[in-house]
């Protein structure tokens, strides 16, 4: 039997849940709203029109008068509008999405002052055409003031300020993107570097920067490895502190700990990442277990492979994980018989049952054989009689 778990006990196959895959194909539009008291306001309506195709979409801002909004089509066109207990307040027009989320604060003491600007010249445009039956002046800010002519010069650059840095992160995030796609980590790092100096503030940047890091890591050895692993944990704790109830960054995060051996912290992040997204939380339990096995960790992977099934009774892979933890865990009696724990037969067979066919079929009847256990062929039916076939 040693000798046959030589030839089946591969490494676990890792499918970690990368929290920035999906933003290849959706864009994100998020920003800071300020009160006309200055303050950040909570609660504000944040409406989202999308204009080179039709769809409508709504969110509030939080308690720090910060609102996001993911999912939205990627290249796009939008219009923000905010509102103020059912009033329009702001709006900004032309908003495209890309890669890297669009970045749309408002503050509405400013826009109030532009509104009263406007109304004023247009009050006195009005007053003076019926005057003297005249056209109004061709530029509608000749009757502003010094002083509001001069903020709005001031919106006017910090706006194309804006534009500009919004364009150089966009720039960096994408370069970023294609360098991870090709498996170009100093250049993927280099890039979501710079996006994450010009934005601290996107999240989605600290994680693909923190995977890039770890993935760096896993083509290194010793304290070059190691510093990599610290720097993606360090980054994911960036992501994390931007948008804490984020499950996929959880999950990663927990991930980089155990390649640094941080086991119990691990766990408490797994925990987490399961219990916000409890529909994906045997894949969670899973990733966490193919970690602990190569680490050599066989005890933890058994016991994370043991949530995964409670989490998914059906997840096949996890019983074909767990077989092979328990069959490295056999004794041997005084007449050199291996004897497999409890539990052994039943995680082979019931990946069989799930799986008859799968990848790992034919590692599952060698182990059953070799511990001369009959291999259940008819599982297709629940609840009927099985069909065993015994292997000599």
């Amino acid at each position: 039997m040693q000798s046959m778990l030589r030839n089946v006990l591969i490494a676990a196959p890792l499918t970690i849940l990368f929290s920035a895959a999906g933003w290849a194909q959706t864009g994100a539009i998020e920003g800071d709203v300020k009160g006309e008291d200055g303050k950040p306001a909570v609660g504000a309506v944040i409406k989202i029109e999308r204009k080179d195709i039709k769809g409508n979409y709504n969110t509030k801002t939080d308690k720090k008068g910060h609102y996001y909004y993911g999912g939205l089509g990627v290249p796009g066109m939008y219009d923000i509008t905010v509102e103020v207990n059912g009033k329009p307040m702001d709006a900004m027009r032309g908003v495209r999405t890309t890669g890297a989320p669009a970045e749309v604060n408002f503050d509405l003491k400013q826009a109030a002052a532009r509104n009263a600007a406007a109304a004023g010249a247009a009050a006195g445009a009005g007053a003076a055409g019926g005057a003297a039956g005249a056209a109004p002046p061709p530029e509608e800010n000749r009757s502003l003031s010094p002083a509001q002519k001069a903020e709005l010069e001031k919106q006017r650059k910090e706006q194309e300020a804006a534009m500009a840095r919004n364009k150089e992160l966009n720039d960096a995030f994408n370069a970023g993107r294609e360098a991870e796609t090709a498996k170009n980590w100093d250049v993927a790092i280099q890039q979501f570097d710079k996006a994450s100096q010009l934005d601290p503030k996107q999240h989605v940047v600290w994680s693909h920067l923190a995977d890039s890091y770890v993935s760096r890591g896993g083509t290194k050895t010793g304290a070059d490895q190691q510093a990599d692993y610290a720097k993606g944990v360090e980054d994911y704790q960036k992501a994390l502190e931007i948008k804490p109830d984020d499950p996929a960054y959880h999950n990663n995060y927990a991930l980089a700990l155990a390649k640094m051996k941080k086991i119990d912290e691990a766990q408490a992040e797994l925990n987490k990442a399961a219990q916000m997204d409890a529909a994906n939380a045997g894949k969670y339990y899973y990733n966490f277990g193919a970690i602990l096995v190569n680490a050599g960790q066989n005890d933890a992977a058994g016991e994370a492979f043991k949530k995964a099934i409670a989490a998914d009774p059906n997840y096949a892979d996890a019983y074909y994980q767990l077989g092979i933890v328990l069959v490295g865990k056999a004794t041997t009696t005084p007449d050199g018989k291996i004897v497999p724990p409890p539990g052994t037969e039943d995680a082979f067979q019931k990946y069989l049952a799930l799986q008859p066919n799968g990848a790992n079929a034919d590692g599952a009847k060698a182990m059953l054989a070799s511990m001369g256990a009959s291999i259940q062929t008819s599982f297709d039916k629940p609840g009927a009689k099985q069909t065993n076939t015994k292997k000599k």
